[in-house]
């Protein structure tokens, strides 16, 4: 199978037809070919370099050394391959001499038609014609031209073209050393406004500095003027609020006194008093109570007397003249009067006898018990 830069020639075997080569020719894909019968052999379709080193004369008589590359390839169709083939199968390396061969008779042809000033001016249009001059001879051979490329130029040590180019080198010195003097002017130029500008900035920037510097100064100057200030205010802030925790704990500590003293205190205190309230009223209900189990002794004592003093007093009304008004009423009342003056006669003993108590105050009047009002009694002799 051939290389894609390759085309396989496959001998051996009879063609068919009147034109017909005495090879086969296989391009892009494989063949299978019979070792006894056939024979295969390979034609590079691969691009190649020739080179033309020639002197050459110039329409003037002027002798130019010249040096060209020419690029070329077997052409791509079966025509050219198999015209290649014939000529170059048997000796491949002959291409870039024939072509160099070629290449030179059309070179030195066309510069013999041209002046060193085309020839210099126009090395584009000179390759051109070389090139359509050597088509028809190259596609004989079966090679195609993909290229060619003059190198270089010389006359040989005349100075034919160094005086040709003298003029141009001249003016191109002199827009040269204009163009340079431009450029230094431009440059000084640029130079001083580059100096002017950095005397600007300079001159901006120290007033920048010294403005920066009075600012810091300023700066450093009220702080150095507010920090005491602000130290004292701290200081203040400081004993504000320690006098606040302080009070605090004052309130603090007062609360747990109250707590802890205060209220065990009132509470003992309530409590003595509750109990002397309950005593003396203990002392007073038992002062009363004494008092009245020695009235109820006295009154026992004075009832179980009664009767003997209302005896000696009916004694000594007998024999006594009395007259009983009113009848049986009148009975009564002598009765009632009788019976009344016995009461209040228990009384005043009653009253004679009694002590004040613990609870009556000293002067209190005392009233007798039993008291009732007595109706008239008129006793007669």
């Amino acid at each position: 199978m051939p290389a894609p830069n390759e085309a396989l020639l496959i001998s051996g075997r009879k063609q068919r037809g009147a034109d017909a080569l005495p090879f086969k020719i296989v391009t892009g894909h494989g063949v299978f070919v019979v070792p006894v019968f056939s024979r295969a052999s390979r034609l590079t379709l691969a691009m190649q370099e020739a080179e033309v080193m020639e002197d050459c004369y110039t329409q003037q008589g002027i002798t130019l050394a010249v040096h060209a590359v020419i690029a070329f390839k077997v052409g791509d169709d079966h025509e050219s391959i198999a015209a290649a083939a014939r000529r170059f199968q048997g000796d491949q390396t002959q291409m870039p001499t024939l072509v160099g061969r070629i290449f030179s008779g059309h070179l030195r042809s066309i510069i013999g038609s041209m002046t060193v000033e085309a020839i210099i001016r126009e090395q584009q249009t000179l390759a051109d014609a070389i090139v359509d001059a050597s088509k028809t001879e190259m596609a004989r051979i079966g090679l195609a031209v993909d290229s060619l490329q003059i190198s270089s130029i010389d006359d040989k040590g005349v100075g034919y073209i160094r005086a040709l180019a003298a003029p141009h080198q001249a003016r191109v010195n002199q827009e040269a050393k204009v163009a340079q003097a431009a450029a230094d002017r431009q440059s000084a130029m640029a130079q001083q406004e580059s100096m002017r500008h950095q005397a600007e900035y300079a001159r901006q920037t120290a007033i920048a500095q010294a403005q920066y510097q009075a600012q810091i100064d300023e700066a450093q100057q009220t702080a150095a003027q507010a920090g005491p200030l602000a130290a004292a205010r701290a200081q203040q802030d400081v004993i504000a609020e320690r006098a606040m925790v302080a009070q605090k704990a004052a309130e603090l500590r007062q609360a747990e006194l109250i707590a802890e003293v205060v209220r065990p205190a009132e509470a003992e205190a309530e409590r003595i008093r509750a109990l002397a309230r309950a005593e003396a009223d203990a002392t007073k209900l038992s002062a009363e109570a004494a008092a009245a189990q020695d009235r109820i002794a006295l009154d026992q004592q004075i009832i179980q007397q009664l009767p003997e003093m209302l005896r000696a007093a009916a004694q000594g009304l007998q024999g006594a003249n009395v007259t009983v008004l009113d009848g049986a009423e009148g009975l009564n009342s002598v009765v009632a009067s009788l019976a009344a003056q016995g009461v209040a006669m228990l009384d005043t003993i009653r009253t004679g006898l009694r002590t004040p108590s613990a609870a009556e105050p000293p002067g209190a009047e005392v009233t007798p018990l039993h008291a009732k009002p007595t109706g008239p009694v008129a006793p007669t002799a």
